[in-house]
């Protein structure tokens, strides 16, 4: 019986390269129900109802190829679950995690059962859009109110909760613009980029090359400010001090006006700038004692505060604060003017989205010490036309890279050099950036570990920087992509013995390769682990390890169905055959046509420079190879194939066996390996998967010789199995 409702028969987060595309979507099973007789164009008012909540829709092209392509389909009629799929898009966008790709199928005609796949950054973020547009659909059908706002606000939480931080991403993105592979490692930061041997790890703006001696150093600011002193780099002078009357002396050693603040705070946090008499400077000591182990009084240098990103020893951004402060109406209190002139700036919000913070005179003492000194309250009205301090810092937010003077950019790449910090946010402080620091009484106040990017990267003012792509250029020099050769091998005959074949001649070839398949997980020959080997998070354990410097992985159907590839790409990509559609049942796949396109995808991810290994006797295999963007080596038992045939007249690679002997044929050009033994008893497929093994390794590069006496040992093994197991 057909009902009026969309009803989720699964949800499922494919992590990896799956049937749709190569990144991670969130895919849900859909019935429509009896929607699948009433379209969108035949639901009074839907359509209009839909646009009014979501009105972004008509940037989305869908088919058509340009914007307000979605609208038109809708106009034309099109079905709900092809409405689902732009609503979880639109959803997730609103919520601050841009996503462009989606998808919606039929399972079979006219079933009403539709698989909808839709792009997501997270699994708990998609899980929720799409649940919330199942709601925001339904509400429109019926026409019933939706609190649209409330939605997006709880998306938005579950994206700033679960999402990687803007910092993180832009590097990860950049990365990924130069195809180097990612991994996230844990609910954090924490993203490894690139595999193996060639991999590197990021925690927001930090690397595994930051060292802990120089974060350290930057978080004591009386160390930095010494060891930059004694390297000629310009710093203020300053005295660390116990209590507030020690601060009032060091203020009258070091000569009015001061700056106090904590010694390893950050962000700005307890710092007081400019300050004149005794009640400012202890008032502002109990502040920064608040904020740090110990506090630390310097001479106020005159001028605005900058932030210089220093990565590799190259100044690549730096951005100039302002002051902020408001005028009084006669009217209003501090407290009102302060949301009317400061906080209703767009730009400034509660979220790492924001390039400038909301003040909250509540959450901020420094603000009430501001108002403090000039004789103010929250709750005071300024009479008209006074100008009222706010802030002196923490506004450092809008780009002035291209004024820095190379003098300054040689300074502040020689502060975090004396640090040592591979990425530094240096913190210079000048009336004119664009002139030298000694002409102007300039100096550099802070270096710090970890910089924040997001100014950089969304600016309150001026050209947005590519911060991310230097800190991955600094990570992967031009040319370097992270990467180590994986085999991939998929298929439902024999992956397993080929997977464990191509990692012994691999092995043999002096490489330190890590394994998945159906045995376990195996890093050199030792077993790491047996639990669920070939599913995604074992396959990823091995991706992991920072000893291997290739892996072979077994794939199956069903894992490309269930979770998608554990890699992104491969630099050789084995099919073995197109069968078992049912045994995938439960998936709504039918017959092997269904089947062949979930194996394409072991061939979609073959690397440009790679090579897929297809068998040559299997005629859905053979029409993978046009898919490939690498190139192809055949395989089969005999070389007399009209595939193998036909690929060598046009100089291509093919796999074989003659009279006994494995033949590596490229185009006329034949090399012949070592005489084969007997086949192991009770393995039918044991020549096949031989050769299978056999392109495996020639495609990893592997000379001939090797390949005949990894091959040659690897049977003397299972023959001395198959006789253990008899006897």
């Amino acid at each position: 019986m057909t009902k009026r409702d969309l009803t989720f028969l699964r949800v499922n987060y494919l992590r990896g390269p799956n049937i749709w595309t190569y990144r991670p979507v969130i895919e849900a099973w859909v019935d429509i129900g009896e929607f699948e007789q009433q379209p969108s164009n035949t639901l009074p008012g839907f359509n209009e109802r839909l646009i009014a909540l979501l009105p972004g829709l008509d940037k989305h092209r869908c088919g058509v190829g340009e914007p307000g392509g979605f609208i038109l389909r809708l106009r034309e009629g099109t079905w709900l679950g092809h409405v689902l799929e732009h609503v979880t898009i639109e959803l997730q966008n609103l919520a601050g995690s841009q996503v462009g790709f989606g998808k919606a199928r039929q399972t079979a005609e006219g079933s009403g059962i539709y698989k909808v796949a839709v792009r997501t950054r997270d699994e708990r973020v998609g899980r929720a859009a799409i649940a919330i547009g199942r709601e925001l659909i339904l509400a429109a059908v019926d026409d019933r109110p939706f609190d649209l706002a409330k939605n997006v606000a709880e998306l938005r939480d579950l994206v700033d909760r679960h999402c990687l931080g803007p910092s993180t991403a832009c590097i990860v993105d950049a990365a990924g613009e130069r195809k180097i592979p990612s991994i996230r490692l844990n609910d954090g930061n924490l993203v490894q980029l690139g595999y193996g041997v060639k991999q590197r790890r990021i925690w927001t703006a930090e690397t595994d090359r930051t060292s802990a001696i120089a974060e350290g150093i930057s978080r004591d600011k009386d160390l930095t400010k010494s060891l930059l002193a004694s390297c000629g780099v310009p710093v203020p002078g300053g005295q660390i001090v116990k209590t507030a009357a020690e601060a009032w002396d060091a203020a009258e050693d070091i000569g009015l006006p001061v700056v106090v603040k904590p010694v390893d705070g950050n962000h700005g946090r307890g710092v007081s700038l400019e300050l004149i008499n005794r009640q400012e400077v202890e008032a502002a000591f109990a502040l920064a004692e608040k904020e740090g182990s110990e506090v630390i009084v310097e001479s106020f240098i005159k001028g605005n505060e900058h932030r210089l990103l220093v990565v590799g020893g190259k100044v690549v951004a730096a951005a100039h604060g302002e002051i902020a402060a408001v005028t009084g109406d006669g009217r209003s209190t501090v407290l009102g003017l302060i949301d009317a002139q400061i906080n209703s700036d767009p730009r400034r919000g509660l979220t790492e989205d924001f390039p400038l913070n909301r003040v909250t005179v509540s959450e901020d003492p420094a603000v009430g010490l501001e108002l403090e000194r000039q004789g103010y309250t929250p709750k005071s009205v300024p009479v008209a036309g006074a100008r009222v301090l706010i802030q002196r810092n923490g506004n450092v937010a809008s780009d002035c890279t291209d004024q820095v003077c190379p003098e300054v950019e040689a300074i502040a790449a020689l502060a975090a050099r004396v640090v040592g910090l591979d990425i530094a946010g240096v913190d210079v402080v000048a009336e004119d950036i664009s002139r030298p620091l000694e002409s102007q009484g300039g100096a550099i106040v802070e270096v710090n570990a970890g910089p924040g990017l997001l100014m950089h990267l969304k600016p309150a003012s001026g050209q947005p920087r590519p911060v991310g792509e230097a800190i991955a250029r600094e990570l992967f020099p031009v040319g370097e992509t992270g990467r180590i050769p994986v085999v991939g091998i998929s298929g439902l005959r024999g992956t397993t013995q080929i997977a464990r074949l191509t990692a012994w001649i691999a092995q043999l070839a002096g490489r330190h390769v890590g394994l998945a398949c159906a045995d376990g997980l195996f890093v050199g020959h030792r077993c790491i682990g047996k639990r669920d080997p070939i599913g995604f998070d074992g396959a990823q354990s091995i991706l992991m390890n920072r000893t291997v410097d290739t892996v072979v992985i077994q794939s199956a159907a069903r894992g490309i169905l269930s979770d998608g590839l554990s890699y992104d790409r491969c630099q050789v990509g084995v099919v073995t055959d197109v069968s078992g559609a049912a045994e995938l049942g439960e998936f709504y796949l039918s017959d092997d046509d269904q089947v062949f396109n979930v194996l394409r995808t072991q061939v979609d991810v073959v690397l440009p420079d790679g090579m897929a290994v297809l068998n040559a006797a299997d005629a859905r295999v053979v029409e993978m190879a046009e898919l490939c963007d690498g190139d192809v080596i055949f395989y089969a038992e005999t070389g007399d194939q009209p595939v193998i045939v036909k690929h060598r007249t046009d100089g291509g690679r093919a796999v074989f066996e003659r009279h006994g002997r494995i033949v590596l044929a490229t185009g006329d050009s034949e090399t012949l390996l070592r005489a084969l033994t007997a086949q192991a008893p009770g393995s039918p497929h044991v020549l096949e998967n031989l050769l299978a093994a056999a392109a495996a390794a020639w495609a990893l590069g592997i000379v001939p010789e090797l390949i005949g006496a990894g091959i040659q040992t690897f049977e003397d093994s299972l023959a001395a199995t198959a006789l253990a197991a008899a006897s």
